[in-house]
């Protein structure tokens, strides 16, 4: 459809509400109806026959037409049903206005297109409410097409954004952490650019923490776009916790801090995509490694509660500022206790959205002591 710009009024003095073709066959009916509706700031055009009509609109698309039925050579059925058929005249809102009343008339004009139908004689009120209701749905029309547009010009923004952060920054700065990684292993290739071993080790941290960073920016815009995609297996839960704790030794003793995992037995299989509830579970261990002091005791607890699995992640430190609670799930969310390795407040969020996905709950839940979080996911048949 042409743009507002190509209907405009040629004074730009006045404000007009719209442009509208009146098209009937009988010279009064014209003349009356374009007085009323010049009256009320709308620009009228006038034809006398369908296919005067049709050349009309090619040369200036209408905002709306009044189309009486009854015309010789080519009635308003007619000249509608090309008007609707024509992907440049297609959206433009046809009313019809008829002396004829029967049922089948009217039915027959919505099935060729129409918008709306008045009988003859009219009312002038009427036919200016349903002209202005008409013009409203397809103001909100044009609005929402604007509103897809823009949205899908930013989502295909967001793709190459992310693409530049998943690739052109992530890339150099795992580059960098391998080649850190592997100095730290090889005390001679260390010497060697002459820096000591902690300021190698604080430059890897570094280096893992941006990539944690980068990592979960790139999920969370993924996951917003595209959803969370569940690769579901068969799981045992307990197995995948004790191989978190393996994992997770190493950074557990850096922090003088103690995991104790409580697992129920026996504890049923799950269907759940093992590779998401392991960050889940990463996420939580992180957020309570990094906004408490040393010597934390951790203790994940899991059971089995009527049809759903029951996991529970509590700690003895500094808990959850009283501020944070409502919005701790949201996207940017951060700890008031930061310390020294700050984040972007996604770890949380992410973790509702994995759980979720699982159609499962997340919550914090009240503690006299530390911050308790839980999460619950249904039992799956496994296949």
């Amino acid at each position: 459809m042409m743009s507002n710009s190509s209907r405009a009024n040629n004074n730009p003095g006045e404000k007009l509400k719209g442009n509208i073709l009146v098209v009937d066959d009988t010279p009064d009916n014209l003349r009356l109806l374009a007085l009323m509706l010049s009256e009320q700031g709308y620009r009228v055009r006038k034809t006398l026959n369908g296919q005067m009509a049709l050349k009309t609109v090619q040369q200036m698309l209408p905002d709306l037409i009044l189309l009486d039925i009854n015309m010789p050579e080519m009635n308003g059925y007619e000249v509608c049903t090309l008007l609707k058929a024509d992907r440049l005249t297609q959206d433009i809102p046809i009313i019809f206005i008829s002396a004829l009343d029967d049922v089948l008339d009217k039915v027959r004009a919505f099935q060729v297109g129409g918008s709306d139908y008045i009988i003859k004689p009219f009312q002038g009120e009427e036919v200016l409410a349903r002209i202005e209701h008409q013009l409203v749905i397809q103001r909100q029309k044009h609005q929402l097409q604007a509103e897809i547009a823009e949205r899908q010009k930013a989502e295909q923004a967001l793709q190459i954004y992310l693409h530049i952060v998943s690739h052109d920054l992530r890339n150099p700065v795992l580059g960098m952490a391998m080649i850190l990684k592997n100095f730290l292993k090889n005390p001679t290739s260390a010497s060697e650019i002459s820096l000591p071993r902690p300021i190698l080790e604080r430059m890897s941290q570094s280096c893992d923490r941006q990539l944690a960073l980068i990592n979960s920016l790139v999920e969370s815009q993924h996951f917003d776009i595209k959803g969370v995609i569940l690769n579901r297996q068969s799981l045992d839960f307990g197995q995948l916790l004790h191989q978190l704790a393996a994992e997770w030794e190493p950074i557990l003793t850096q922090h003088q801090a103690q995991l104790n995992l409580k697992i129920a037995d026996p504890l049923p299989l799950i269907t759940a995509d093992s590779n998401l509830l392991w960050r889940v579970l990463e996420n939580l261990l992180a957020n309570a490694l990094k906004h408490n002091t040393s010597h934390l005791t951790i203790t994940i607890q899991v059971e089995q509660r009527d049809q759903s699995l029951h996991c529970q992640i509590q700690d003895n430190g500094v808990g959850i500022h009283p501020d944070l609670v409502e919005l701790l799930f949201e996207r940017y969310q951060r700890g008031k206790n930061i310390g020294k390795t700050p984040g972007l407040g996604l770890g949380l969020y992410l973790c509702r959205q994995i759980i979720e996905a699982h159609d499962g709950q997340i919550a914090l839940l009240p503690s006299s002591e530390g911050a308790t979080f839980a999460f619950c996911l249904p039992l799956l048949p496994v296949s």
